[in-house]
């Protein structure tokens, strides 16, 4: 038997991983970016296979990663996140850097970033293990780095379903039905007459749409989450 609630106890943090696709800059946000030796200073990061970013990896032979601090936005890690470097540019907007190599790196809302080689590849079924030197490595702010615990427990934020901490549910890990919740208690406010109005609140970032259903293909405008990462509510309008 496995229990899946074991793998709440490992520790992670949140981590923005970039590279080039040609001229294309991609990037996705990992909780799975971790050091691998000191001498060489050699990392190592764990991305899906059907994201483009590990495409780009695999094309460029390298990757860098910026480790986000506690005060990151939830639309910046919805963007990379939630959303497909094939459909949009994620670097719209955003502070970024490069490395030596021209690589892209984010350079806002974090606490230090890493630029690495690629020397070695590991095919583990659904995602791709690269490991890599670390050529340049830069602290960029004294905040507390973000953990996956924080995101969760403390931003409220969700697994993307391609993550390979992805348990198939949609509520938080570590949460209880309490914290799980964004103000229950507004949550079924009666209006005037007593009818309480339908509206849909984004899981990730807390956007709230007032419509009786969403309609196929939407996303939040905030950070892009899909359909499936909006909870119904019912909410007083006035």
């Amino acid at each position: 038997m496995i229990d899946k609630k074991a793998f709440r106890s490992l520790t992670y943090g949140m981590y923005l991983i970039s590279s080039n696709d040609g001229d294309k800059l991609v990037g996705c946000v990992v909780n799975t970016f971790q050091q691998v030796t000191s001498e060489p200073p050699q990392v190592s990061v764990t991305i899906n296979k059907q994201n483009a970013t590990a495409e780009a990896i695999q094309k460029s032979g390298r990757f860098t990663a910026s480790a986000l601090s506690e005060n990151a936005t939830m639309e910046l890690i919805g963007a990379f996140g939630f959303k497909s470097s094939r459909d949009i540019d994620k670097f719209v907007g955003i502070k970024y850097g490069m490395d030596q190599t021209g690589h892209p790196y984010v350079a806002e809302q974090m606490v230090a970033w890493f630029s690495a080689r690629v020397i070695q590849t590991l095919d583990v079924g659904t995602h791709i293990i690269f490991v890599g030197e670390v050529e340049e490595a830069e602290v960029s702010s004294s905040e507390k780095p973000m953990s996956y615990s924080y995101y969760h427990q403390v931003k409220g934020g969700k697994t993307p379903p391609k993550a390979p901490s992805f348990e198939g549910d949609s509520s938080p890990v570590g949460s209880s039905s309490e914290s799980s919740s964004t103000d229950s208690s507004a949550a079924t406010p009666a209006t005037a007459n007593g009818t309480p109005q339908v509206a849909w609140r984004c899981t990730v970032c807390g956007y709230i749409e007032y419509m009786g259903e969403l309609p196929d293909g939407y996303m939040c405008p905030l950070c892009g989450a899909g359909k499936e990462f909006f909870e119904r509510i019912e909410v007083d309008p006035s």
